[in-house]
């Protein structure tokens, strides 16, 4: 069966011109040409197609884009090890988000401020972070840690840790600093953590979403693997 760029573009609400973006990134197997010049597909490209749309939602569109050059270069263990990457970022998240849920069952509204514990650089080794990633934070008056009297360096209370936890979650889940700054003032001040709560049950919805699209897109995968 042969099929022409608008065959698979109607399919997915697409332009042409894109089915060709797709092939010349080697999204798509490299197409044939007919004697006029103009590109023939097959079903297997109309296969990698619908391959590759289903990748994005699982694991973004420049890794599903990475996995599909993979497999059709025949890097088989190259695509698996891409995958198995998003995988793990997302049991990461996960791990994350249960650990923030049940930070938050221990919350109280009004927290007190305890004798700081930890400096900026063993915080930032625990959560993957640089420094100045905390520091960009406390300009932005997500946390103000205390500062050691005799030495100047950054002291972060329990509280303090609690509140960088919170922000690195609610960051991955796409939020932005205002945004994160007003949730964590409404937790320590004004309302206890039903405002956090409700990001959390946003988030946990983005986790589920994604986890089932990976299923989707590894189905996917699997029979463009087997097509002929």
């Amino acid at each position: 069966m042969r099929l022409r760029p608008i065959d698979l573009a109607r399919e997915h609400g697409l332009s042409t011109q894109a089915v060709r973006n797709y092939e010349e990134a080697g999204i798509l197997p490299p197409a044939e040409r007919a004697p006029s010049g103009y590109r023939v597909y097959a079903p297997r490209h109309a296969a990698a197609l619908r391959t590759f749309l289903a990748l994005i939602p699982a694991h973004g569109h420049t890794t599903a884009g990475t996995i599909m050059r993979a497999v059709n270069d025949g890097a088989i263990e190259d695509a698996l090890r891409l995958i198995d990457r998003s995988h793990a970022q997302l049991a990461g998240d996960r791990s994350t988000l249960e650990e923030v849920s049940d930070a938050l069952r221990d919350l109280a509204p009004t927290p007190e401020p305890a004798p700081g514990t930890t400096f900026i650089g063993p915080l930032a080794d625990r959560l993957g972070l640089r420094a100045a990633t905390l520091r960009k934070w406390e300009r932005a008056g997500l946390v103000v840690p205390r500062r050691d009297p005799r030495t100047g360096y950054r002291v972060y209370a329990p509280a303090d840790v609690r509140d960088v936890l919170l922000a690195h979650q609610l960051r991955r889940g796409g939020y932005g600093l205002a945004q994160i700054a007003r949730v964590l003032e409404q937790v320590r001040t004004a309302g206890g953590p039903e405002p956090l709560q409700a990001a959390l049950r946003e988030w946990r919805d983005r986790l589920t979403a994604r986890g089932l699209a990976m299923l989707a897109g590894a189905a996917a995968l699997d029979a463009y693997l087997g097509a002929p």
